[in-house]
Parts: structure tokens; sequence; C-alpha cells
């Protein structure tokens, strides 16, 4: 009985491969990331994705989901039907909506350097913008409408930094006799 061609055939590395890219992709097709962590908790790897959502009460694709009414020339309204979604994982929606209903926190935040630079603006040239751009600490050359949309982004992030900065220029320093 003659061999099988295969096993007498020398083995050949391929380094036109690049194998850390193939093992990449091949775990980006099989596996995909999901960043929810609600709905990445209740995946279930066996099932297509379809499935999944509508197990979780979520839509794959809402144009078969959502009813559609068309008027016929007539005036006679009829609806396409959509097939009811059985949601065997409704604690995942109940989730979601928690998640979306809280507050969303303002998280932008203004470099050190530029607080220092509004507020020492501000405590030499009050609100006269022309004599801010003219003053040499004004190192970037910013004009005086640059100026003041920097303090008024000050104004807007931090709004009880800026009146409690207000309220100390507002005290009369005492006179030292």
């Amino acid at each position: 009985m003659p061999k099988a061609k295969q096993s007498s055939k020398r083995k050949k590395f391929d380094y036109n491969q690049d194998r850390k890219k193939l093992k990449k992709k091949f775990n980006k097709k099989n596996n995909p990331r999901i960043e929810n962590a609600q709905i990445r908790n209740a995946w279930d790897d066996r099932k297509s994705m379809s499935r999944n959502l509508q197990e979780m009460g979520l839509t794959f694709d809402p144009n078969r989901t959502l009813p559609i009414k068309k008027q016929r020339l007539v005036g006679e309204d009829k609806g396409t039907k959509a097939p009811v979604p059985i949601v065997t994982k409704p604690y995942v929606l109940s989730q979601l909506e928690e998640e979306a209903s809280r507050p969303e926190k303002d998280s932008k935040t203004l470099s050190s350097d530029l607080i220092e630079y509004v507020q020492y603006m501000i405590r030499e040239h009050k609100d006269n913008y022309k004599a801010m751009a003219r003053d040499e600490k004004n190192y970037y050359q910013d004009t005086p409408k640059q100026i003041k949309r920097k303090i008024n982004e000050y104004k807007r992030c931090h709004p009880q930094h800026y009146d409690a900065f207000i309220s100390s220029l507002a005290v009369p320093e005492p006179m030292v006799q």
C-alpha cells in the first residue's frame, strides 16, 4: 500500500504569515468584545446574535420589531404584524434602563495652568478683554474673544470655584497705617 503524499512532505515554516495577526483575527471573529457589562454577562455564545438580543428584550433589527403602518390610496390602514419577542432575560433590560436614567457627571475639568491664567487676568483686568489681550502674561497671544471664551469655560466647568474666587476679590483688604 503506497504512502500518502502528505506524510512524506516536510513541514516548512511560513515566514510570510503573521501569527499574531492571525490569532487576533480568529479571536475577533469567534468572540466579539461586548462593551456593556450587563449584556456581556447575559450573553450565550451558543446562540446567535439576534436570538441573544431577543431574549434580553432588545432588538437586532428595529425595522422588523416596530410595526409599520402603511396607508393605501383608498384610505385603509394596513399594519404589518411583527412577531412578539419572548423575553427570558428581562433583568438585562431593567439594568440598562436604570443605568441610562442615572444622571451623568460632568467630568470636564481644566488644567491648573489655565485656571491660574484666567484668575490672573480677572484679578488684573476685571472684564476688560482688550487689556487682557495686551497683557505680558498672554504668552499664546490670545485675542480678546479667545480670552473671553476661556473665562466662560472656567465659569461653566468650575462654578463654585469661580464664585469663591470672585467673592475673595470683592472683599476689600484692610489698610495698614
